[in-house]
């Protein structure tokens, strides 16, 4: 029934959908509507950049209050040519004030996931490396996540080359960070705890009692709006959402959307229907 509610909910919004749900408590409650189709990933990529810095920070690569310089000048994925982002194009203009000075990994971390900043995520993504980060993901099970790239990569972008995911992917991420699985548990823990700072609350987030905490993030995109995360319910159930969605013409249809199959996952769960 969940299923088949979602998926009116959907019908009536032109563009291309996917929506992963699973219980946390009783795996065996798992909605998939298109779950394996791979998506262009757009910020949903930062969440496998802020997995592998925590995995890099445990090997002892680095520790995640060590400092780095921000700049603004990144090599391309394609050719090894330069290039930088632009403030206007990013949800974040504040990190480029600092540029020149020094910020600790920890503290870049946080705007990248809570503030989506690109510039932070491309700082951090040339500490770990996407080769590294997609085979992370592969340990983990998320075998349609392709981390290839920066962000505002353009030449990359041309070449077609860009991040991919998929929401059963991202289920598998956003369960293993629920259950002490990502990492670490103490590590786990801390990502919840950032993700629940995330700043753009009007998808998963919108619709639901105050008291419902969402560990989340968002993602988009011209044409493509995404939001995953974990929802915290007082007394229970603890429950993973992935939304996807391209194709979508301009307004909030993606955005308004994405609130109606919350809430309705929420009313199915919760309720029990």
């Amino acid at each position: 029934m969940l299923k088949r509610d979602v998926q009116s909910i959907l019908d009536a919004v032109p563009g291309d959908f996917a929506v992963a749900v699973r219980k946390v408590e009783d795996p065996r409650t798992t909605v998939l509507l298109n779950g394996h189709e791979s998506f262009h990933a757009a910020s949903m990529m930062k969440v496998p950049v802020m997995i592998e810095l925590y995995r890099q920070a445990r090997e002892g690569f680095f520790r995640l209050d060590d400092s780095i310089r921000v700049k603004n000048t990144f090599r391309s994925s394609v050719e090894g040519a330069r290039f930088s982002l632009s403030p206007d194009e990013d949800s974040d203009e504040a990190l480029y004030d600092c540029i020149g000075e020094k910020r600790p990994i920890r503290t870049l971390m946080r705007e990248m996931i809570a503030a989506s900043s690109n510039l932070a995520t491309n700082l951090l993504l040339e500490i770990v490396g996407a080769d590294a980060i997609t085979q992370t993901m592969r340990r983990y099970g998320a075998k349609r996540i392709q981390v290839r790239r920066g962000v505002e990569d353009m030449r990359a972008y041309r070449r077609g080359s860009n991040n991919e995911t998929s929401a059963h992917d991202l289920l598998v991420l956003f369960e293993r960070i629920a259950r002490g699985r990502a990492v670490s548990e103490n590590a786990s823990q801390e990502m919840v705890a950032l993700l629940k700072k995330q700043e753009h609350t009007d998808m998963i987030p919108a619709r639901l009692p105050e008291a419902v905490e969402v560990a989340h993030k968002t993602g988009w995109i011209p044409g493509v709006r995404h939001d995953a995360g974990i929802v915290y319910v007082p007394g229970g159930p603890t429950y993973v959402l992935v939304f996807l969605a391209k194709g979508l013409g301009a307004g909030r249809a993606g955005k308004d959307a994405c609130a109606r199959v919350s809430r309705r996952v929420f009313d199915s769960l919760v309720g029990g229907d």
